[in-house]
C-alpha cells in the first residue's frame, strides 16, 4: 500500500523545524544565548502541534474527510518527539548537564515541574497510540487518551509561568485552546455536521 503523499508532506514539514533551529543555532543565528532560544522555540512548537492535533476531530466533523483523523496519530507523535527535544535541550543548554543544579532550578522555577508532568503525560499517550494497546485497553484507551486535555491545560500555564510580563501571544494560544476544547464538547460535536448540512436559503426573488 503506497503511503499517502500528504502525510509524508506532514513528516518533513514537522521534522524540518528542528533541524532548521539546530542549524541556526550551530551558525549563530538566534543571537546571543542559541541554546534557549531552541528550548523556547521546541516548548511553543510542542504546544502549536498539540492544538493542531486536538483540531483533527473538529476539521474531520465540518469537512468529513477520514484523512484527518489518520493523520491525528502522526501529529501526536510529532507532539511527543518536539517536548523530548524541547526537554533534551533544556538539560543540554540551560542545565550543561549538571544535575546539581537541578534542584536550584526547581525551587527558581517551579513551572519546570508543571512541564514534566505534560511530558511524562504525553510519554504515556506515545506509548499506547499503537493498535495493540488499543485493543488491550478496550474502552480504556479513549479515557487515558482523554489525557490530552489535561496535558493542554498544563501546557498553557508552563507557558503562561514563563511569559507573563507579555500574555498577548499566550492568549491567543489559550483562546484557540478553548474553542477547540468547546468544539469537542459531545452536543456540540453533534451539532456541527447538522449546520454544514442545512442548505443556504435562496435569494428572494424579485
Amino acid at each position: 500500500m503506497r503511503y499517502p503523499i500528504w502525510r509524508i508532506g506532514v513528516f518533513i514539514v514537522a521534522m524540518i523545524w528542528p533541524l532548521l533551529w539546530l542549524y541556526e543555532a550551530w551558525s549563530s543565528a538566534l543571537g546571543p544565548d542559541p541554546g534557549k532560544v531552541l528550548v523556547d522555540r521546541l516548548g511553543l512548537g510542542t504546544l502549536i502541534l498539540l492544538l493542531v492535533t486536538l483540531a483533527m476531530t473538529p476539521l474531520q466533523k465540518l469537512s468529513g474527510w477520514a484523512g484527518w483523523i489518520a493523520v491525528r496519530r502522526q501529529l501526536g507523535l510529532w507532539c511527543f518527539t518536539y517536548v523530548a527535544l524541547h526537554l533534551a535541550a533544556y538539560c543540554v543548554f540551560v542545565l550543561g548537564l549538571d544535575w546539581s543544579q537541578l534542584g536550584v532550578e526547581l525551587r527558581k522555577r517551579p513551572y519546570i515541574i508543571v512541564g514534566a508532568l505534560g511530558f511524562l503525560f504525553l510519554l504515556v499517550l506515545a506509548v499506547t497510540s499503537n493498535r495493540y494497546s488499543q485493543r488491550r485497553l478496550g474502552s480504556r484507551w479513549k479515557k487515558l487518551h482523554r489525557l490530552v486535555y489535561v496535558i493542554l491545560g498544563l501546557g498553557l500555564l508552563h507557558m503562561l509561568w514563563i511569559v507573563r510580563a507579555d500574555l498577548k501571544e499566550w492568549a491567543i494560544y489559550a483562546s484557540i485552546g478553548a474553542l477547540l476544547l468547546v468544539l469537542r464538547i459531545p452536543p456540540v460535536m453533534r451539532r456541527i455536521p447538522r449546520l454544514i448540512a442545512k442548505k443556504p436559503l435562496s435569494a428572494t426573488k424579485a
